[in-house]
């Protein structure tokens, strides 16, 4: 398999890792390569094949000297028992949950339930760092190596945007084990002034990941392409896409065909008519689950995180994007955009309204129910 090309960009590198099959390894070389430093903070490990071969590469790096620190959601990772990562605590690791679901959990907090850790953010050594979409659970694995070859965006990060991520981490890991941070943070400013840099959920800041998308859809001239695996974007995303597709500018959704939420997939779909008679072009992805965050404007600007858009994303989770300016990776994104949807199947407005009463009154409920999720 050719490896995935770099891009050099304001002084940082990064490069597209297109589903488990380029992102697993990649991020497993990363680990396997650590000299000092390795930060983990997952949604979802799965006890199973991948998250058990994660958790020993972690555990041996640990017992090498190496600083092993991960963080794990409670609700992604359920049924996951704290015992699976006992490995990396014996061999000198640290591992925190996140807002435990349990009430015999010491950390446990009626307030925090609804708060969940929906990053996925692996740094090593303070200038590599990986996010996106993919979590590390076997439906990410590639088919032939029995997993469920789920399709999803991974960008890998070279340089000062790997040091802002290593900053998030810390920034929750001091929340959650009370230790004072490394002294070598670099600050994430409140404005960013190079290509390549950090979004996260933080409302009020100019690096928060809904303003960006409202932002540069407001900017769009030409194109918006957005793949996104549970698309219910709140009224302030829905009118800027109305907007610019007034403008002119082709807008182009990714969708999955059948999702892995299914109250999430019927709010997704009671958006249809509306989106579609926006002018916004819908495109439902057959065969594994379409679970990538991905977005591309103007052939300019691409951001690839963790961030749905949607209420959760916006409003309860901790999420992480890294946004990059360069026409060069735009175009290389997009064009892999562009495959999937070759693949994909147009939703056709007139063939949509007639589909049932019944199916539309589901389809209400749970769009009125999403503030709930």
């Amino acid at each position: 398999m050719t490896s995935p090309p770099w891009f050099h960009v304001g002084g940082d590198e990064v490069r597209l890792l297109r589903d488990g099959l380029e992102a697993l390894p990649a991020m497993m070389a990363a680990i396997e390569g650590a000299q000092t430093e390795i930060l983990l903070e997952m949604y979802w490990i799965g006890a199973d094949a991948v998250g058990s071969r994660f958790v020993r590469a972690l555990a041996d790096k640990a017992r090498r000297g190496v600083t092993v620190k991960v963080i794990y959601d409670a609700l992604g990772s359920l049924g996951v028992q704290p015992e699976f990562f006992q490995p990396i605590v014996d061999a000198g690791g640290k591992v925190h949950e996140y807002h435990p679901l349990l009430p015999i959990r010491p950390t446990f907090s009626v307030a925090n339930l609804e708060q969940r850790d929906h990053r996925k953010v692996l740094v090593v050594d303070r200038n590599t760092g990986f996010t996106g979409g993919l979590n590390l659970a076997t439906e990410w694995a590639p088919v032939e190596e029995g997993g469920m070859g789920w399709r999803d965006d991974m960008i890998e990060v070279r340089g000062v945007a790997a040091m802002e991520l290593r900053t998030l981490f810390y920034k929750t890991w001091r929340r959650l084990a009370w230790e004072l941070p490394p002294h070598d943070l670099l600050p994430i400013r409140r404005s960013r002034s190079r290509p390549v840099f950090v979004l996260a959920t933080q409302r009020r800041s100019k690096r928060g990941i809904h303003r960006e998308y409202v932002s540069r859809i407001n900017a769009a001239r030409r194109t918006i392409d957005i793949a996104n695996s549970y698309f219910v974007p709140d009224r302030a995303v829905q009118k800027a896409l109305a907007r610019a597709s007034v403008r002119g500018v082709r807008i182009r959704v990714l969708l999955p065909a059948r999702g892995d939420v299914p109250i999430v997939q019927l709010a997704q779909e009671g958006l249809y008519d509306r989106l579609l008679s926006h002018g916004v072009e819908l495109y439902v992805l057959p065969g594994p689950m379409m679970h990538a965050k991905t977005a591309i404007i103007d052939e300019t600007f691409v951001t690839i995180g963790s961030y749905n858009l949607d209420e959760r994303s916006y409003r309860k989770n901790l999420e992480v994007n890294v946004a990059v300016e360069d026409r060069a990776f735009a175009a290389h994104v997009r064009g892999y955009f562009d495959e999937d949807v070759a693949r994909s199947k147009q939703v056709d407005i007139v063939a949509w309204r007639g589909r049932s009463v019944m199916r539309r009154g589901v389809e209400r409920v749970a769009l009125a129910l999403r503030r709930f999720w």
